[in-house]
């Protein structure tokens, strides 16, 4: 065998609450990668609503690459969330009408801090919660309950409010190899082939099937 499918909806027979992602996105300004899983007990199809204020008109994108593992109730605050921050008040009275719309922003006005981008390989705990903008490295771990604020290094495990690093996962010439390798862009047989070098942490033998 070369892997599952990841276009399988349900990977594990018997546990629903588990499923590949991508398969039940139906927003085109949300992409996730192959393998890339969430995991709720009220169903995987939740996942799309704990992307919240993700509005079309904005155009901002939530970006997840593969192999990712995501916990119930994780949440992506999108840039529809932002208010104007530079009058007197952050109240949104244009949203109401009613002769209030005469005050709706220009552009540029609203902060906006561009897409959201998951790396590959990245663990996502329990209710986490990523804020607009923010961008997650490859390999990178989140701790449950998170509240990410700023772009997280790859290969490195964060936790808090607002989330700090705290500590690397490996040292600098691993991950930059890691990074180099970009196993997660392998064919699934090639993955299947080397999946004792990838979950046992060998470098050597991982760096020696890059060039087969």
């Amino acid at each position: 065998m070369n892997g599952p499918d990841p276009n399988n909806r349900a990977p594990m027979a018997g546990f629903p609450q588990v499923g590949y992602l991508k398969n039940f996105i139906t927003s085109e300004n949300i992409i996730v990668g192959d393998y890339t899983y969430y995991d709720d007990p009220e169903g995987p199809e939740r996942f799309q609503g704990n992307v919240l204020y993700h509005f079309p008109f904005i155009g901002d994108k939530l970006v997840i690459g593969k192999f990712c593992a995501i916990a119930k109730d994780v949440k992506f605050i999108m840039n529809g969330a932002n208010h104007k921050l530079s009058g007197f008040s952050t109240y949104p009275f244009q949203i109401f009408g009613n002769g209030w719309q005469r005050v709706m922003p220009e552009a540029g006005e609203l902060p906006y801090k561009g897409d959201t981008e998951i790396g590959h390989d990245v663990w996502i705990g329990y209710e986490a919660t990523i804020m607009p903008g923010v961008k997650v490295g490859s390999g990178a771990i989140i701790a449950s309950k998170s509240v990410v604020v700023d772009d997280v290094p790859p290969y490195s495990i964060v936790g808090g409010n607002p989330a700090r690093v705290i500590k690397p996962r490996f040292d600098e010439a691993t991950v930059n190899t890691l990074l180099a390798l970009a196993w997660w862009d392998w064919s699934a047989e090639k993955i299947t082939r080397n999946l004792a070098a990838i979950v046992g942490a060998d470098l050597v033998a991982l760096s020696a099937a890059q060039e087969l």
